[in-house]
């Protein structure tokens, strides 16, 4: 038997270590950097952040999601899932780990499909941690749909010409470059006439026109920018893997991208989980603690439940792609993963909110951000909805029709086969008797 549900004792010192860490050095951070994990460093941040970046080189985890031939350590995705649970309870835990999104996904697919050099143009500042980048992707009349992309790169010359508007492509206000999707061939499948550029967030004609703010945050100091390129030139160089492989890219790094929003969601649904069970062992009302009423003992069953469920499927799903290292192939689990994260986050987050009565509700508790949160990763890299569909859609490949009138498993039927099959015997043991 091949199962086996502990981690080796090397890789799980790391882990006790980074467990440490973070909780003692990284998610002070936290409340002394509020939002500003994706603003570059200044010279009093660098003094806090540096260092520590310097200790989790030190223990091998830095940037693990990469080889080691692009300073990374290929651990592969069962332990970055085991690692990202950890970093998942601190905003800023991912940039001291050079894991933080959506960097690391676009550091993945400059790596897959950059040449030489874009990759030391991009790719090294970006994994140095001495940089941001930005996917620019969804537009805002069409969401997630590259079917209705409108965005356009025309050849002139020896440049390509980018004309359109881009919506919600995140941290662009303070990236260094941007990853653009553009149609490049109308006149074919759109899943064949669209490409990457690599464009520095400087070049002329990249115009924000507004960043786009959550719930709550001041309009216009947002992190998700309305973008408009305005006649923008960029040199053939800064094509990215090809002309017409840009939806082959975009599902490179979607697929990674969703996966590693599950793993760090279980680290967030588990900080709500034993917040919940503190404030129920440390309040009491009604003459006994929260932990004994059996209302509140139902959130705590409940939300362990589909929090253990949930991480057991996300570790499956990354031994999935270790196994056969294909996105593709492995579709269909990592749409299942994002399907089911934001309700995990959501149900558990809200649970705690309760727990903590009016408490929960102010903003000196963190439980609406978590909340908005799961609202957010509803949509981000594509809807729930549209993940569910391509979940049926490929579960119903593995299924047949019935073939007669009645379905395979109806009872009469069954029943009228069991006899055929074994009649002779039942009618001889019979005859015996």
């Amino acid at each position: 038997m091949a199962w086996d549900f502990e981690t080796d004792p090397e890789y799980q010192e790391k882990l006790d270590w980074t467990a440490e860490f973070v909780r003692e050095k990284v998610e002070p951070l936290d409340y002394l950097f509020p939002h500003e994990q994706f603003v570059p460093l200044d010279d009093r941040k660098r003094k806090i952040i540096d260092p520590l970046k310097d200790e989790v080189r030190a223990q091998g985890l830095w940037a693990t999601h990469l080889g080691p031939d692009l300073g990374g350590q290929g651990f592969g995705q069962l332990k970055l899932a085991l690692l990202n649970e950890i970093l998942g309870r601190s905003l800023w835990a991912s940039l001291v780990f050079g894991t933080q999104a959506p960097d690391t996904g676009n550091a993945e697919i400059i790596a897959h499909y950059g040449t030489q050099e874009q990759k030391d143009k991009y790719l090294l500042p970006l994994l140095n941690g001495e940089c941001f980048s930005t996917y620019s992707m969804t537009e805002p009349h069409a969401g997630a749909d590259p079917t209705l992309f409108t965005t356009k790169a025309t050849k002139d010359g020896d440049e390509w010409v980018i004309n359109g508007w881009k919506y919600f492509s995140s941290n662009a206000k303070t990236a260094s470059f941007l990853i653009v999707m553009a149609v490049t061939n109308p006149d074919v499948s759109p899943y064949k006439g669209m490409s990457m550029f690599l464009v520095p967030t400087d070049t002329p004609g990249v115009k924000i026109e507004r960043n786009v703010g959550l719930w709550g945050e001041p309009m216009n100091e947002g992190w998700h920018a309305l973008i408009h390129y305005d006649e923008v030139r960029v040199p053939e160089d800064a094509l990215l893997g090809g002309e017409g492989q840009a939806f082959v890219i975009a599902q490179t790094r979607l697929g990674g991208g969703r996966i590693h929003h599950a793993m760090r969601t279980i680290g967030m649904a588990q900080k709500a989980f034993d917040m919940m069970c503190e404030r129920a062992l440390s309040r009491e009302t009604q003459g006994s603690l929260l932990a004994d009423k059996q209302f509140v003992q139902g959130y705590i069953a409940d939300s362990y439940a589909q929090l253990i469920q949930f991480r057991l499927f996300v570790l499956y799903t990354a031994w999935e792609i270790d196994k056969y290292n294909d996105y593709k192939r492995v579709r269909k689990d990592i749409a299942v993963a994002k399907v089911v994260m934001p309700t995990i986050l959501h149900d558990i987050a809200w649970r705690a909110m309760q727990v903590h009565g009016a408490l929960g509700t102010t903003n000196e508790m963190p439980f609406f951000g978590m909340i908005h949160g799961a609202g957010v990763m509803g949509l981000a890299d594509g809807p729930t909805e549209v993940h569910k569909v391509t979940v049926a859609r490929q579960l119903l490949r593995d299924h047949r029709p019935a073939e007669g009138m009645w379905p395979t498993e109806w009872i009469p039927g069954k029943i009228d086969a069991a006899r055929e099959k074994y009649g002779e015997i039942l009618e001889l043991e019979v005859g015996n008797l």
